[in-house]
């Protein structure tokens, strides 16, 4: 699998394309998403540059859509084949976020979806 990865210092002129391992099969109650389409938003284009902290060899962006590729037991809600899209919250499930920090969000506490 190829990524785009944020190097040491982080900032736009070291981005990396690098070749991570394939991402396997989908972990106890997850599913592996064919990436279809990606952007840039405002949040993202902070961590990339370096004006919002984050860990060298993240890999950037948290926007994202494609089709459920596979899943594993336990999963419910999905099937293979469903059209999905990220969510900048992954622990937002309704009503107002609570945003109280980034760590759990793709392409800032952990890392994103630029990944072919």
């Amino acid at each position: 699998m190829r990524a785009m990865s944020l190097q040491a210092p982080v900032g736009l002129d070291t981005v990396k394309l690098i070749d991570r391992p394939d991402p396997g099969q989908p972990g106890p109650c997850q599913i592996r998403v064919a990436l279809h389409g990606s952007t840039l938003n405002y949040h993202d284009l902070g961590v990339a540059s370096g004006r919002m902290p984050t860990q060298a060899g993240r890999i950037p962006l948290a926007d994202g859509a494609g089709i459920v590729e596979a899943l594993s037991e336990g999963v419910t809600e999905f099937q293979v084949g469903d059209a999905v899209v990220s969510c900048f919250f992954p622990d937002w499930q309704d009503g107002a976020p609570t945003v109280g920090d980034f760590h759990r969000t793709p392409g800032d506490g952990i890392d994103g979806l630029r990944r072919t």
